[in-house]
């Protein structure tokens, strides 16, 4: 698939051109040599469960606005994955967590802005009061029979997998 992203050589300014490189089509410069290679999203998600029943968040914002999923968001560069997750988790729910293991990574982009690489972490709850905040409007822990409408095709599949 073609990437739009760049047009011209951000190291000497010329139209970058269209090449088959390394198996895929990718923006190249015929002057100067560089390439474009796209790197992947990466984030992170918490399985957090406690008293026989799944934490989850619900999405505040498009895409899949009123839908819910577990908590989780994008790693930063340079970020550990695992400390990652223990921010977000914090940022949407208010509660202070640690990993316990992990639990799998899913690959495979959802959606325009989404993430190309899942890793999901199981999470054991230490500390905070479950309040909502960043980019969720409500959290809230979900028998495994009784589960409000999903976000992701992921959060399904992982919730069918602890189900099991």
């Amino acid at each position: 698939m073609p990437n739009d992203e760049f047009r011209y050589c951000p190291r000497c300014t010329t139209a970058l051109k269209q090449e088959e490189l390394f198996g895929r089509l990718r923006p190249a410069c015929p002057a100067c040599g560089w390439i474009y290679f796209a790197d992947p999203k990466v984030a992170v998600a918490a399985l957090v469960v406690a008293g026989g029943k799944v934490l989850l968040v619900r999405r505040a914002n498009e895409p899949y606005q009123g839908c819910w999923t577990l908590p989780a968001g994008f790693v930063d560069a340079g970020e550990d994955p695992a400390e990652a997750i223990v921010r977000e988790l914090l940022e949407e729910t208010g509660m202070q967590g640690r990993v316990t293991g992990l639990h799998d990574v899913l690959a495979g982009q959802e959606h325009p802005r989404g993430a190309h690489i899942l890793i999901v972490y199981r999470v054991e709850l230490l500390a905070g009061e479950l309040a909502p905040g960043d980019d969720v409007d409500r959290a809230a822990f979900f028998n495994s029979n009784e589960l409000p409408p999903l976000a992701f095709q992921s959060t399904e599949k992982l919730l069918k997998k602890l189900i099991m």
